[in-house]
């Protein structure tokens, strides 16, 4: 499920590129307009009773996680991978189970963080190459690409605080909601969610009125349906799911196999191999999710420690 969840996610760093002609508000305008139809038709005439078990604090939660999550976030995130890449933003991006995890680290059942540590070690290890290979190894002249490289990371790094606040917030919501299901609350977000497109789509049209062949729409409403079904509809629900199952401090950690999966399709897209720093960012992510994993396990009860009351 884990693992699934940031295959589908990692989607999202390559949509971008397939409808390139489009801008970062249009693509969020489009994915999410789609995610609440699909959400809307999913509830269907269970809504009224949704609702009815919501109280205006979930309201509200629901409004600014869809805000921080996805409106905002696919914004942001669309504008850095079309400003600066793929490996970059997959960089900035990389950072966030260090955010989640040391957040979560605060937590009562969390593992002490010196437990914690050789993970986040790993993976701003992996994160650091991942960096290194993008902004110093691209064969390309600074001067051409600085201004947009540095637009692109100050995107990246928006949507890593947004994002960041996101996963806490969805997690901690979660973990009080009784009486609506992970599902659910995946549905509903899509709602709110296309609500809030609804009123982008106008702002995307006023902003960037380019005039668009038959084709590059069709292409640009396949990437936003699939998108919308494949890392909205599908990898939310995987990750709430998740959420519930899993602490915040090895949620976070999950967050890595976005970035591994991304960096994968980069490297299918731009159709090469990884170079040897990428090779060792991926080695290094493996190592941070294992050890993330291993400081979780709790100790065996001995099979002979049994003792009469």
């Amino acid at each position: 499920m884990r693992c699934r969840c940031r295959c589908l996610w990692g989607l999202v760093f390559l949509a971008p590129e397939l409808a390139r002609d489009f801008p970062p508000l249009d693509l969020a305008s489009g994915r999410y307009l789609a995610y609440g139809l699909i959400a809307l038709m999913l509830v269907g005439t269970r809504l009224p009773a949704l609702c009815h078990n919501l109280q205006s604090r979930d309201w509200h939660t629901l409004f600014w996680l869809s805000f921080f999550g996805n409106s905002f976030y696919y914004v942001m995130l669309s504008m850095a991978v079309q400003k600066g890449g793929i490996a970059l933003t997959s960089l900035v991006i990389g950072f966030m189970p260090v955010a989640v995890t040391i957040i979560g680290s605060r937590d009562k059942d969390a593992p002490h963080f010196l437990k914690l540590a050789p993970s986040l070690f790993f993976c701003m290890i992996g994160a650091f190459c991942i960096g290194w290979q993008a902004l110093f190894h691209t064969g390309q002249p600074p001067s051409d690409t600085g201004s947009s490289s540095l637009l692109g990371l100050f995107c990246a790094c928006a949507a890593l605080v947004s994002w960041t606040g996101f996963a806490v917030g969805n997690s901690r919501a979660l973990s009080r909601l009784t009486h609506i299901s992970a599902h659910d609350w995946n549905l509903l977000t899509g709602l709110i969610t296309g609500a809030q497109a609804v009123i982008m789509l106008p702002l995307a049209l006023i902003l960037e009125p380019g005039t668009h062949d038959i084709g590059a729409w069709g292409r640009f409403a396949a990437v936003s349906i699939g998108v919308a079904v494949i890392a909205s509809l599908c990898g939310n629900a995987l990750w709430n799911r998740m959420s519930q199952l899993l602490p915040l401090t090895l949620t976070g950690q999950m967050i890595l196999f976005e970035t591994l999966f991304a960096l994968l399709y980069g490297f299918l897209w731009d159709r090469r191999m990884p170079h040897p720093l990428e090779i060792a960012s991926f080695l290094f992510i493996v190592a941070s999710v294992l050890c993330c994993v291993a400081a979780h396990r709790k100790p065996s009860q001995p099979a002979g420690d049994t003792r009469l009351s």
